[in-house]
């Protein structure tokens, strides 16, 4: 077990289901749970709804709220999961501390965009989706990270990050 309780930062594209399965693990452990898109400052949603893709100048402000998140969880000495795009390792280099744990999940772009094209009331377009898999650094072997396809069942999903790395009861 961590000294300090595990935060989860589930990563990846819009669409690969990060909410749902962060959801779904926040009711099975417990956590607090905060969705990385609510801490878009509006000039980004905007931005984004008008189909333009962010900047690294535009997502830094953000990544530093998501930052201050699990700081706020760290201080208070309770684990969370929260989700982030974290697309590049400069970004993950910014959520990074001993206690975070990167869920990245990946899978087919095709998948990602079907999903997208079904899902309502989101500001992020399917246009912006293959600016995101084009800015998208896999994390390294050296990154505390663990990968998640989307291809199974979000239910299997949540299943495989909580057995995998030992949260069950945490």
């Amino acid at each position: 077990m961590l000294s300090t309780p595990p935060i989860l930062v589930l990563m990846g594209p819009s669409g690969t289901g990060k909410s749902t399965v962060g959801a779904m693990l926040s009711g099975r452990l417990g956590w607090a749970f905060q969705e990385g898109d609510d801490l878009h400052p509006a000039a980004n949603v905007e931005k984004m709804r008008r189909g333009h893709a962010l900047t690294d100048a535009d997502r830094i402000p953000w990544l530093e709220l998501v930052a201050a998140w699990i700081d706020e969880r760290r201080a208070a000495g309770e684990p969370g999961i929260v989700t982030c795009s974290a697309l590049k390792r400069s970004y993950r280099d910014i959520l990074r501390r001993d206690n975070v744990t990167f869920v990245n999940f990946t899978g087919d772009v095709a998948v990602v965009r079907d999903r997208m094209m079904r899902r309502q009331g989101h500001f992020m377009p399917p246009a912006l989706l293959d600016s995101q898999f084009a800015t998208l650094e896999a994390p390294g072997p050296d990154e505390q990270a663990m990968d998640v396809d989307i291809a199974l069942p979000p239910e299997d999903q949540a299943a495989l990050v909580a057995s995998a790395l030992r949260l069950e009861g945490s």
